[in-house]
């Protein structure tokens, strides 16, 4: 079993920034991918970036050149950068090791025009 701690949630205004960070309870070696998804109201959970153990990443379309995630061992960050209020949603912490996924609680963030 794997224990998802997520933070750096919140409000914050259009065009303002965020840190989302989520640390893992198992070592870095057998962290295959972290990632992270949203859900907002009424909607799909959907992907919003990943990223696998040799470091390449994956970012959804709507996200690209405004988001960034990293990887520090156990830990994933997303960077949010000039965020727009149709980013506000519940984002979930993803990781998979050995061939299991596990999901944080998921974090607030609310984007104000």
């Amino acid at each position: 079993q794997v224990q998802l701690v997520e933070s750096g949630g919140g409000l914050v205004q259009a065009g303002g920034s965020l840190r989302l960070s989520c640390a893992a309870s198992r070592s870095s070696s057998s962290l295959e991918a972290m990632g992270w998804y949203r859900q907002a109201p009424g909607e799909q959970r959907e992907l919003v970036a990943y990223i696998f153990g040799g470091g390449s990443t994956n970012y959804a379309a709507a996200v690209k050149g405004r988001f960034t995630i990293s990887r520090d061992r156990n830990t994933v960050y997303l960077q949010m950068n000039n965020l727009k209020s149709e980013d506000t949603a519940v984002y979930y912490c993803k990781v998979r090791s050995e061939m299991t996924s596990y999901w944080g609680q998921g974090t607030q963030v609310t984007v104000s025009s």
